[in-house]
């Protein structure tokens, strides 16, 4: 017994012919009335009475065809479900996000991924900058946003954007309401950063070297702590717009262009080709990027498009 017995059974019943049965399944009918005789010989029943009209259903045939119709909807509700998920990805996906971006980003990740790609299982691995690639490299992440991503082995990026760092203070710091501030005078204010191997601190130290700046600063990791630093305690810090858009945009803190030079990175968007999870790992990498353009479109990440959106196919 098999689907194709099973589907040729139930077309006949609902025919009440073999001939118009044969009709609608384009089947020869010679061939369909021997399908039927092996289905009978191997239930040991008749399912069919001949009659001058065509053919009726015997009293076991009538029991059988609702036991084939089940079956026939259960294969065809299987098929549908593997056809769905084989059409779109499915799966787990680790993605990484950096700190200063994790806060503004997830939710409209989030929010496009259940549109998107509803079969996937979206996990969010938040850190500073700095510790993505080494949980790349490790195997624990299948997509990251890197800053100033340097190439290596076994992935492929798309660089996403340029985005420059400013000087975030107290609303009522000394150099609030400044239409910018030289890089030098930065230093002549109590500064909070995150320590290395933080990309901020790396890049900010950089500069200051090439100006024979000393770098003083507060070291702390965790981006609630700089922020209640900068507006509690007189500190400032030198970090993208969009890593505390919330509290500037409220009027707790301000920000300021840096200038002299403008301390600046570039974002990519990362893909693990070690992922166990190939396709669903591109699709969200395809899905974080698009997020991305469209923030900065918008002017809710303050940023310079390097990019065009992602075409299909492999991230590159």
């Amino acid at each position: 017994m098999d689907l194709r017995q099973l589907r040729y059974f139930v077309q006949i019943a609902d025919c009440g012919s073999f001939s118009r049965a044969a009709e609608m399944l384009r089947v020869a009918q010679p061939s369909l009335s021997q399908q039927i005789k092996s289905l009978e010989e191997e239930l040991g029943v008749e399912l069919f009475m001949r009659h001058a009209r065509g053919v009726a259903l015997t009293e076991l045939g009538l029991q059988f065809c609702d036991h084939a119709r089940r079956l026939i909807q259960e294969a065809d509700h299987a098929r549908d479900s593997i056809r769905s998920q084989a059409a779109s990805p499915s799966g787990r996906v680790s993605v990484g996000l950096p700190t200063s971006a994790c806060r503004g980003l997830s939710l409209p990740l989030f929010q496009a991924l259940s549109q998107r790609l509803p079969h996937i299982r979206l996990h969010i691995v938040e850190t500073m900058t700095g510790y993505l690639d080494e949980l790349l490299r490790a195997g624990r992440l299948d997509v990251a946003l890197l800053y100033d991503h340097k190439a290596f082995e076994h992935v492929a990026w798309t660089e996403m954007m340029a985005e420059e760092l400013m000087l975030l203070g107290p609303p009522d710091g000394p150099l609030t309401g400044a239409a910018s501030v030289p890089f030098r005078q930065v230093f002549e204010q109590p500064l909070v950063l995150p320590g290395r191997p933080n990309v901020a601190r790396i890049l900010v130290e950089r500069l200051a070297s090439r100006q024979d700046i000393e770098v003083a600063a507060m070291d702390c990791d965790s981006l609630p702590a700089i922020a209640q630093l900068v507006r509690f305690s007189g500190f400032h810090t030198i970090l993208p717009h969009f890593a505390l858009a919330t509290e500037i945009e409220r009027g707790e803190m301000a920000a300021i262009p840096i200038v002299d030079p403008a301390p600046s990175w570039r974002l990519s968007v990362v893909v693990s080709q070690r992922t166990l999870n190939p396709r669903g790992s591109d699709g969200v990498a395809r899905v974080l990027a698009e997020v991305i353009a469209d923030l900065v479109d918008r002017g809710v990440w303050r940023a310079r498009l390097t990019a065009e959106r992602p075409p299909g196919g492999r991230m590159r």
